[in-house]
């Protein structure tokens, strides 16, 4: 397991990857069922007539997915990953069964806190891409990171 990264560890531009995760048309169904059920998250008929043309995996499956992602990745901020807030969530693309994911992060902005001397806030950018390398989520969460002790 790697080291965590502090705040003082991190610095704008730094990127950090993620393993993969395959999608299957089943697991886009158990989650629709339960959080989601539209019929373009649940029938591949139905989503044949809709904007997406078949199956597709609901938004809040794909931030569900890139989490889990992110908490397996390269990217340790001390502390674990506690989001302050997104800015600018995006899904340019749909995930489609048989996807395969991946995440990248960026560190945007490293900002000490003033009223909290043993904590910051890091702004990282984060991209879900598929087997192809196209972006299927895009977002900016603000992550509260542990300064080194």
């Amino acid at each position: 397991m790697t080291e965590p990264h502090y705040l003082d560890d991190l610095a704008v531009g730094q990127k950090f990857g993620s393993g993969r995760l395959a999608i299957d048309a089943g697991a886009i169904w158990r989650f629709a069922a339960e959080f989601d059920p539209q019929p373009f998250h649940l029938d591949d008929g139905a989503a044949r007539d809709t904007i997406f043309g078949g199956l597709a995996a609901s938004g809040w499956h794909t931030a569900a997915l890139t989490m889990r992602l992110l908490v397996d990745g390269e990217f340790r901020p001390a502390g674990g990953i506690v989001g302050a807030g997104l800015e600018e969530l995006r899904w340019p693309r749909p995930v489609r069964p048989g996807d395969e994911l991946r995440v990248e992060s960026e560190v945007l902005e490293v900002r000490p806190s003033r009223s909290r001397p043993e904590q910051g806030i890091v702004r990282v950018k984060v991209t879900t891409l598929n087997q192809d390398g196209e972006a299927l989520q895009i977002y900016v969460a603000s992550l509260v990171v542990r300064r080194r002790p």
